[in-house]
């Protein structure tokens, strides 16, 4: 068998584009795949119809040899960032296709189920409102109606948006602006409820002092995470955090930390308690395995950061679905009106957990008709950090 041609797609989704893409074979068979991320979509758009044309020829069931040769051929443009969404988005469509060739949900391939429902927590849920402490308890409550049983949002950020204020430029935030995003924080806690999970999320966007007075009041609260205090580029500086603030508070990061060597010395320094590798820039299904692997070694749970379009969801859930250590999986509370058209069958969700089927690879193929209705956008758009 053999690639014959990969095709790729830009989505618009809730916040920003999906990437879309599909192989293709002489033996008819196909895979489905995502790259997706934000912002610069068309960059990794233009990455994933480059690495596509690098495959054609090539056996489509030799999956970690095709992972491994992009891997090297690109790494000249860098090892992380738009070539490997690009890379993650082939890996997860070979996948795909070779579970459907041998007939098997996309989880077999992976080492076999723990588990087929997949325990969600929901982003993107307070996107209606004033942002003030009132209406964001009051959708965080429905978020719970629904059969969640957990919430994460960004209070540092969204508190500012309520004034027309932003991030100061030291990336500091003033008394006022702490004790907002305190308030925020309690009022959804005590909408949610005393045992339902609290992530809060801070996108890097706080120097090291305010980072550490935030995470102390927050405590109070008993979050169930503190999510990137500080930015990828030194594992240290998350290390004197982690020295600093009250040790019943974890830290998860991950989101921009790509593939397993990029979270090697965020686990040999044991400054984290939970990793959120991002399936469609962290290297694919088969490169989240090896860092859940990793993980393990260290007894630290993973927690996919998931703000993506459907097969990003799916495939996420696949390799949580194979794991021991996983945790919760981010799941879009108000998405677009077209993420389960976009794909043949729609994503099941019941009480909070998404439910895998049996059908082979990640159960689903993209509908390229109802795609090129929802065209990605062309320009750049402001939005509310997820």
């Amino acid at each position: 068998m053999k690639i014959t041609d990969v095709k790729v797609w830009l989505v618009e989704g809730v916040k920003y584009n999906w990437t879309m893409l599909k192989i293709y074979t002489d033996e008819g068979f196909t895979g489905v795949g995502e790259a997706t991320n934000w912002p610069g979509s068309q960059i990794v758009e233009a990455a994933a119809k480059e690495a596509g044309q690098r495959i054609i020829g090539l056996n489509p069931m030799q999956t970690d040899f095709i992972w491994t040769k992009l891997y090297r051929d690109l790494n000249w443009v860098g090892p992380f960032g738009a070539s490997m969404c690009a890379i993650s988005g082939i890996d997860m469509a070979l996948l795909d296709l070779k579970a459907k060739v041998l007939g098997v949900p996309m989880y077999e391939l992976l080492g076999g189920a723990f588990r087929t429902k997949i325990r969600l927590y929901a982003n993107y849920w307070f996107t209606n409102g004033s942002h003030s402490a009132r209406d964001y308890a009051a959708q965080a409550r429905k978020v719970m109606e629904a059969g969640f049983k957990g919430v994460k949002f960004d209070p540092f950020a969204h508190v500012n948006y309520l004034y027309g204020e932003d991030l100061n430029t030291d990336l500091g935030l003033s008394q006022e602006q702490q004790n907002r995003a305190y308030e925020v924080s309690k009022a959804v806690r005590e909408a949610i409820g005393p045992d339902a999970d609290l992530m809060i999320e801070t996108h890097a966007m706080l120097n090291f002092k305010t980072a550490v007075t935030m995470a102390e009041r927050l405590a109070q609260l008993n979050i169930t995470w503190y999510e990137e205090p500080a930015g990828p580029e030194n594992a240290n500086t998350l290390k004197a955090l982690r020295e600093r603030i009250d040790p019943k508070v974890s830290i998860c990061v991950g989101e921009r930390h790509y593939t397993r060597y990029g979270i090697r010395d965020l686990l040999e320094k044991q400054v984290v308690d939970v990793i959120m590798p991002d399936i469609t820039r962290c290297g694919g299904p088969s490169e989240m395995k090896r860092m859940a692997t990793m993980a393990e070694t260290y007894n630290v749970l993973l927690a996919p950061h998931n703000p993506n379009g459907p097969l990003s969801t799916l495939a996420s859930a696949h390799v949580c679905a194979a794991i021991p250590n996983f945790f919760r999986q981010e799941f879009i509370f108000n998405d677009v009106s077209w993420r389960d058209t976009v794909i043949s069958h729609p994503i099941e969700i019941q009480d909070g957990q998404l439910v895998l089927s049996e059908r082979s690879g990640l159960g689903v193929d993209l509908i390229e008709d109802e795609m090129k209705k929802y065209p990605g956008i062309r320009t750049f758009r402001q939005g509310y950090y997820i």
